[in-house]
C-alpha cells in the first residue's frame, strides 16, 4: 500500500501470497459516506485477475488440507492474536469507509477476533462416526472431509466480521478461500491482507480480490474450480449465485435479506421492549438484516409503546462517527441506499402512514444521513412491512390476539430472525414453535451469538453459520466400508 496524496490511500489485492495490482490497472474509487469524499482506490480485477487467484487457492489446498487440524488452527490464533493488538486502527478503517459508528466497529473487530479464536478451539472437537454394518467383520467409518475451494462474498454492511464467519471455518476444516469483499468497504479487507502476511499464512490459502460482481463474483460462482460458493448478501444477489453455480452443482450457503418482525404482547415490559427494539432497528444505521423491520403491538398497549419509542426514536443521534464520538448511529453507506430509504418512506405515507418522528433526510449538506423515523397507519399489504428497508425506519401495527400477530408476522417472504416481547410462557412456547424464522428472540435486541446458528428461512437463504452446525457447512462426508 502506498500514499497516493493527503489522506487518499491506494491499495492493492493479496493474490498468491503477493501484494498485486489488477492486471489491467483499473482502479475503483471508495468513498466515506459521512463527508462523501473519496478515500482510498482499490484494484479492479479483471477475470484473469480471478482465475488466478482461483487457481492459486486451488494449489494450496493440496497442502492445507494434509495439516492437522490443530496445526492450521495455530494460524487462525495467530490472526486473532493481530486483531486484539490493532483494535483501534481497523476499527477507524471500518468506521471510515462504512459510516458505522467508532464504538461498534471497534465491537465488530473484538468479535472478528473472538470468532477465529472460538472456531480454532473446535481443532480437536469436530469428528466423523461409526456406524454398525449389517455384515460381518465389516466397519463403516464415516469422515468428514473438507469441500475444497471456497468463494466468500462479502458484504458491506459488517465486512470485517463477515471476513471471520467465512475463511476461519473454511480454513480450520481444510479448505481454501478466495474472498469478494464489497466495492463499498473493501478497505478493511484490504487491512486484514497484512495480518495474514505478518503471520505467515502460506501462500494461495487465503486470496482478497477486489472488482465488480458482474466480473468477480460471476466468475467465483461460475468456475468449476470453486466447490462451495458462501454468500452474504441481498435476495436479489444470491438468486443470481444460485444460476451460476447450478452450471456446476456448486455448494452453496446464503444468508440473505430479512424482514424481521417483533412482537409486543400486552403483558410485555415495554420499557424493555422499547430499548430492545431502538437497540435493534438504529445499530449500524438499520443496516443489518436481522435488524427489527417491523413492530406488531398490541392494542391494549399500543399508545404507551408508540408513544415511548417514538420519544426514543427522535432522541437518537447522528453524524460522522470520526468527528462525533458519542452519536448513536452514522449516515447510510451510500447515496444509492440513502435514495431507497428515502423513496420507501415516500411512498409509505403517500398510502396513507403517518410519519411521527423523522421521515426525511438529515439537514448536514454533505453525508448520507437519514432521520430516525416511526411509521404508524400501517399494514402489511404496504411495501414498507413486506421489503427490507435497510434504513433507520420503524413501521408500527397493531394487533389484538397473538394468533393474529403470529399469522402477520408470518407473512412474508423472508424467514431470517423474529422476536417476541412477553411475560407468558404459553405466548412464548407458542412463537417459538409457530414463527417461521430460523432465529427468534425473546425479551432482548435481535443480535445472535457466534455459538449459536444463524439460518434463514424462505428467500432468507439456504443454510447457515456459527456454532457446531455453522462449522459443518464446510465439511462433505466420506463414507467408508471396510471389510476385514
Amino acid at each position: 500500500m502506498k500514499e497516493v496524496k493527503a489522506l487518499t490511500k491506494e491499495y492493492q489485492m493479496y493474490i498468491d501470497g503477493e501484494f498485486v495490482d489488477s492486471s489491467n490497472q483499473e482502479k475503483i474509487e471508495v468513498t466515506n459516506p459521512a463527508t462523501e469524499r473519496v478515500i482510498s482506490t482499490v484494484p479492479k480485477a479483471t477475470l484473469e485477475d480471478t482465475q488466478k487467484a482461483i487457481e492459486s487457492s486451488e494449489q494450496a489446498q493440496k497442502q492445507w488440507r494434509k495439516k492437522s487440524s490443530s496445526e492450521r488452527a495455530k494460524y487462525l490464533f495467530a490472526i486473532c492474536n493481530e486483531l486484539r493488538n490493532n483494535v483501534d486502527e481497523l476499527a477507524a478503517v471500518i468506521s471510515e469507509e462504512m459510516g458505522k459508528t467508532l464504538d461498534l466497529a471497534k465491537v465488530e473487530v473484538s468479535v472478528t477476533a473472538d470468532y477465529f479464536e472460538y472456531i480454532a478451539g473446535w481443532a480437536r472437537k469436530y469428528e466423523g462416526e461409526i456406524v454398525p454394518s449389517d455384515r460381518e467383520n465389516e466397519n463403516i467409518l464415516i469422515y468428514k472431509q473438507p469441500i475444497g475451494v471456497v468463494a466468500g462474498i462479502l458484504p458491506w454492511n459488517f465486512p470485517f466480521f463477515l471476513i471471520a464467519r467465512k475463511a476461519a471455518p473454511a480454513l480450520l476444516t481444510g479448505n481454501t478461500i478466495v474472498l469478494k469483499p464489497s466495492s463499498i468497504s473493501p478497505n478493511n479487507a484490504l487491512e486484514f491482507t497484512k495480518i495474514l502476511d505478518k503471520v505467515g499464512l502460506p501462500k494461495g490459502v487465503i486470496n482478497i480480490v477486489t472488482g465488480a460482481g458482474r466480473v468477480v463474483g460471476e466468475e467465483l460462482s461460475k468456475n468449476p474450480k470453486i466447490s462451495m460458493i458462501s454468500l452474504t448478501g441481498s435476495t436479489d444477489a444470491g438468486t443470481k449465485v444460485m444460476e451460476k453455480a447450478s452450471q456446476n452443482i456448486t455448494n452453496v450457503s446464503l444468508e440473505l435479506g430479512g424482514k424481521a418482525p417483533s412482537i409486543v404482547m400486552d403483558d410485555a415490559n415495554i420499557d424493555l421492549a422499547v430499548k430492545s427494539v431502538i437497540d435493534s432497528r438504529v445499530i449500524n444505521t438499520g443496516q443489518v438484516c436481522n435488524c427489527t423491520e417491523r413492530v406488531y403491538v398490541h392494542e391494549d398497549v399500543a399508545d404507551e409503546f408508540i408513544t415511548k419509542i417514538t420519544k426514543a426514536m427522535s432522541e437518537v443521534t447522528f453524524g460522522n462517527p470520526l468527528e462525533n464520538k458519542g452519536v448513536d448511529m452514522g449516515p447510510l453507506s451510500s447515496e444509492g441506499g440513502l435514495k431507497n430509504v428515502e423513496d420507501m418512506v415516500a411512498r409509505a405515507v403517500e398510502g396513507g402512514a403517518k410519519v411521527l418522528t423523522g421521515g426525511k433526510r438529515g439537514d448536514d449538506t454533505k453525508g448520507y444521513y437519514y432521520e430516525p423515523t416511526v411509521l404508524v397507519n400501517v399494514d402489511n399489504s404496504m411495501e414498507i412491512m413486506r421489503e427490507e428497508i435497510f434504513g433507520p425506519v420503524l413501521p408500527i401495527s397493531i394487533f389484538s390476539t397473538l394468533d393474529e400477530a403470529i399469522e402477520l408476522a408470518n407473512d412474508c417472504q423472508y424467514g431470517l430472525t423474529s422476536a417476541i416481547f412477553t411475560q407468558d410462557i404459553n405466548h412464548i412456547m407458542r412463537a417459538s414453535n409457530e414463527l417461521e424464522f430460523g432465529e427468534t428472540y425473546v425479551n432482548r435486541e435481535s443480535f445472535e451469538a457466534i455459538q449459536g446458528f444463524h439460518a434463514g428461512w424462505k428467500k432468507s437463504g439456504i443454510g447457515g453459520a456459527d456454532g457446531k452446525h455453522g462449522l459443518e457447512e464446510f465439511l462433505q462426508t466420506h463414507a467408508v466400508y471396510i471389510q476385514y
